[in-house]
């Protein structure tokens, strides 16, 4: 079965032969191959490349071991450049090759080339192809599957599928499984056989305990205020550990760095700056948090929040969690300051948009409560409430508009209705 993912595929597309080193990040499984050597070759075949100018090796393939030796490597593709017709190098987890940073810049400097990587880390991108291939990279961030993708190849109504992709989120390999056991078995056992081990034996970390309850305490507050010191108090009061603030801030980044959960800072929107800490981290795929937590706690409200999140990153918007900080009074009449929050504040170019996740809004003094916040804003950016169920988007008498979950998710355009 071929899943549809167009709108990476059409953003490779547009990024040919302009000369930079075309950068495909993400989470390992969320289909990073599949996009370079699956869709993307066949684009570039039926463009009417031929099949001798396409240079594909999978580092984490055990046949091709042999040529993460650079020494080996640049040579062979050199010997494949056989007349000065386009060739295109496709290098799947690049971050495996040895000195990969000289031997890409090496291939550069052929005019007949066009060069696309995958790679699991985020450092690969941020440290390593920024400060050394000096500006040559073009990052193309890929997520697991979009609601939208998902409901594609899902055999029932968007109902159902709602229910089976809170669950079991986005990941290809799991959509593409039949039953709920081998979706559980196979979330469980990737998480601890895959993603754990790459961080632990990346960087060396030596009590796996504590860095595995971490992940346990981050899945079980998702889109919750926390920060390295709150973590650590954690640990030690219900855990009985003693672990330093600098550990818990390291393992956070391993996290961060591997695209298994994604970080959110608070933007104070009045005074317009960052406010470092605390902030919020959610899981960029469900699944994969509710198999940390075996399948219990699975408060919806907040997977849905989480949802909203990660659709909203992969529109390719910077997103912030908004504070609104207002002037009231108490019973007696006595002066406060009290914080309001925003979910979301997403910026795009000169667009920005402000998102509430509510779930349900049963009555008056829920719509007050979650329009409180985004009222206290005194500018004329586009707010949004997204609710669970509504039976078409509408404006409210403040022009907040309300959209339900499977409108929002499901129309690229929602945010502009």
């Amino acid at each position: 079965m071929e899943i549809n993912r167009d709108y990476y595929l059409n953003k490779l597309i547009a990024k040919k032969h302009n000369g930079l080193i075309k950068v495909i990040t993400g989470m390992r499984r969320c289909g990073k191959s599949y996009l370079l050597f699956s869709l993307f070759k066949k684009h570039l075949q039926g463009s009417g490349v031929p099949a001798d100018h396409i240079i594909e090796i999978a580092f984490d393939s055990f046949e091709n071991k042999k040529f993460r030796d650079p020494e080996v490597l640049y040579p062979y593709v050199k010997g494949q450049l056989m007349d000065d017709g386009m060739y295109y190098i496709l290098l799947d987890e690049v971050q495996l090759l040895g000195e990969f940073e000289s031997v890409l810049n090496g291939f550069m400097r052929i005019p007949n080339v066009d060069v696309y990587v995958t790679g699991s880390n985020a450092k690969f991108l941020s440290k390593d192809i920024i400060t050394e291939f000096r500006g040559r990279g073009d990052e193309l961030r890929m997520s697991p599957l979009s609601f939208a993708e998902f409901m594609s190849v899902y055999d029932g109504n968007k109902y159902d599928g709602w229910k089976e992709y809170v669950l079991y989120g986005g990941l290809p390999p799991v959509v593409l499984l039949s039953t709920a056991e081998q979706k559980i078995e196979f979330l469980k056992r990737l998480f601890e056989e895959t993603y754990i081990n790459d961080i632990v034996n990346r960087h060396k970390i030596r009590n796996k305990d504590e860095f595995e309850e971490l992940i346990n305490i981050l899945s079980s507050g998702i889109g919750s205020l926390t920060n390295p010191k709150k973590l650590a108090d954690t640990f030690k009061t219900k855990k009985n550990k003693k672990i330093s603030v600098n550990t818990i801030k390291s393992y956070l980044d391993y996290l961060c760095d591997a695209f298994i959960v994604s970080r959110a800072t608070r933007y104070d929107i009045k005074g317009k700056k960052y406010i470092d800490t605390p902030q919020k981290y959610y899981f960029s795929d469900v699944g994969l948090r509710n198999a940390r937590i075996n399948f219990r706690q699975l408060e919806e409200n907040h997977t849905m929040e989480n949802i909203i999140f990660n659709e909203l990153i992969a529109r390719d918007f910077n997103v912030d969690v908004g504070l609104v900080y207002v002037r009231d009074s108490d019973g007696s009449g006595k002066a406060t300051r009290k914080q309001l929050e925003v979910d979301f504040v997403c910026n795009k170019g000169s667009k920005r948009y402000y998102v509430q996740s509510a779930f349900e809004i049963p009555d008056e003094a829920k719509m007050r409560q979650e329009s409180t916040s985004l009222l206290r804003i005194d500018d004329s950016f586009k707010k949004i409430i997204v609710v669970k169920d509504a039976l078409a988007p509408w404006y409210t008498e403040d022009g907040i508009l309300v959209i339900s979950v499977y409108d929002f998710l499901l129309n690229a355009d929602s945010l502009d209705m």
